[in-house]
């Protein structure tokens, strides 16, 4: 069983970082602890996912609020930055659950403006979980959508100064960037079955050397309530099926009395 706590960055013990760093290197390739720490140091929180019996982290995920001033309107943005889980652990939605819970309290801090999920995706599995459960994105196999890929052009601009090939939409950091270890991540044929899989590789076919797709999602009032409560409601089913269908204990057999 897994517990997933948000935490503020500067709440994070010293065991706690050598930890995450510790998952940090043994999924990424160039993961040098001085570079980990610049950018966690540049994250409002941390999703920090533990296991129940002992408490030892067995994934996180890091988070940045910024706020942005887009047409004339100022935009929240939601920065999803490293984010690992051992894979021993992978079937559990508990980080999802805290992640959706999380953008639901940040969207009713201000109601009335316009919030987005911003991430750059050097894995498919991060463009899955946004293409598979929020119908406001970008980019998506079915139709384009100028408006938002605007969004996400301003973003990369502001974050990343410079970083962003215009012609590919694809961030580069240079070739010490951090990337996936080639059993982390890989893309079989068999995978590539799956469109939204397939939609990923052909845009981001150098994402084994690092490059980063950036996408966004709308995460508002008005997308939570289409796409994440549906979400909560299918985890919260899930739950209940699962406690109807394990064994229930009976009244324990009680021993006959021998006379002595």
């Amino acid at each position: 069983m897994l517990t997933t706590r948000y935490q503020k960055v500067q709440t994070l013990t010293v065991t706690d970082v050598i930890r995450m760093h510790a998952l940090f290197e043994a999924h990424y390739a160039s993961s040098p602890l001085a570079t980990f720490l610049d950018d966690l140091s540049r994250k409002e929180g941390v999703f920090v996912v533990r296991r129940r019996s002992d408490a030892e982290i067995v994934g996180f995920s890091t988070l940045g609020v910024y706020r942005f001033e887009i047409g004339g309107r100022q935009v929240k943005g939601m920065f999803s930055g490293d984010t690992i889980i051992e894979s021993a652990h992978r079937g559990s939605r508990t980080l999802q659950q805290a992640f959706a819970w999380k953008l639901f309290i940040e969207a009713i801090k201000a109601p009335l403006t316009p919030q987005y999920w911003m991430l750059i995706s050097k894995g498919y599995k991060t463009y899955l979980l946004m293409a598979r459960n929020f119908p406001d994105f970008h980019p998506r196999r079915d139709h384009p959508n100028p408006q938002m890929e605007g969004l996400v052009r301003d973003y990369c601009e502001a974050m990343f100064p410079g970083k962003l090939d215009a012609s590919t939409m694809l961030l580069h950091f240079g070739d010490d960037a951090n990337r996936l270890k080639p059993d982390v991540a890989d893309i079989t044929d068999d995978m590539r079955r799956d469109p939204d899989i397939r939609h990923f590789e052909r845009l981001n076919p150098t994402w084994a050397q690092g490059t980063e797709l950036p996408c966004i999602a709308r995460t508002d009032l008005s997308a939570f309530f289409q796409a994440i409560v549906p979400f909560l409601r299918k985890v919260w089913r899930s739950k209940v099926a699962a406690r109807r269908a394990a064994p229930q204990a009976g009244p324990a057999s009680q021993s006959p009395v021998r006379s002595v």
